[in-house]
């Protein structure tokens, strides 16, 4: 099976751990011996740099992974696009009197890819749900089906959440999204253990599926599918 230079990783809702995943990955593809970047272009809830707490941001996680320092440089690299409050980047930007084009985010997205060096893979962290505004007049399926990129699904495993995968697994077949497979990111005090609701995705949504617990480490067989 030919590897996809670029894989985007989307979310079925929202803070279900798309970043746990992200950063799994990005650290069994390096054991792998794989070159990889990890970027996560628009991210919001974000603290200043210098605040402690940015330690704990996606942002500070991603590039944790992939081995880089927290600096101005890395941080801007991996998320140009950052908001102070805990909403989506739509709302959280015109709080802060800004705006953002899905134009520009596409475009850098895609210079991002063109830019990428040889026998590298980028993956590419979405933001919220795979519905979820992005800008005044996107969302994240807009974003996703401009860059025409393949999709990895990160799910929970709370109640509730095969239906939230099955539905988001039906949406991006309907829009011609190439799904790689899913991820399943154990919830807190889920009622079914993560491998009953990997079955059940599985099983009714035809695509493969594997589980990451959160700061779990990510299996060969999700490596393989990037």
């Amino acid at each position: 099976m030919s590897r996809a230079p670029a894989v985007f990783l989307v979310g079925a809702g929202t803070e279900i751990g798309k970043t746990y995943v992200t950063a799994a990955l990005t650290r069994r593809l390096r054991v792998s011996g794989r070159a990889v970047r990890t970027l996560k272009p628009l991210a919001s809830g974000v603290p200043p740099l210098d605040d402690p707490s940015f330690g704990e941001s996606d942002t500070a996680r991603l590039l944790a992974a992939q081995g880089l320092p927290v600096t101005p440089e890395t941080v801007a690299a991996c998320s140009p696009w950052r908001f102070a409050a805990p909403l989506s980047p739509d709302l959280a930007a015109a709080r802060e009197g800004r705006s953002l084009a899905l134009n520009d985010l596409v475009g850098w997205c895609r210079a991002q890819i063109t830019a990428l060096p040889p026998d590298t893979t980028l993956l590419i962290e979405g933001v919220g749900g795979l519905m979820s505004p992005v800008t005044a007049d996107a969302t994240g399926l807009d974003w996703l089906k401009a860059l025409g990129m393949p999709a990895l699904l990160v799910s929970g495993s709370y109640l509730g959440a095969i239906s939230h995968a099955l539905t988001a697994i039906e949406v991006l077949r309907a829009h011609g999204v190439p799904l790689l497979g899913t991820v399943i990111c154990e919830s807190a005090e889920a009622p079914t253990p993560p491998g009953t609701v990997a079955a059940a995705i599985a099983r009714h949504g035809a695509t493969a599926s594997h589980i990451v617990t959160r700061d779990g480490a990510c299996p060969e067989a999700l490596a393989r599918l990037v």
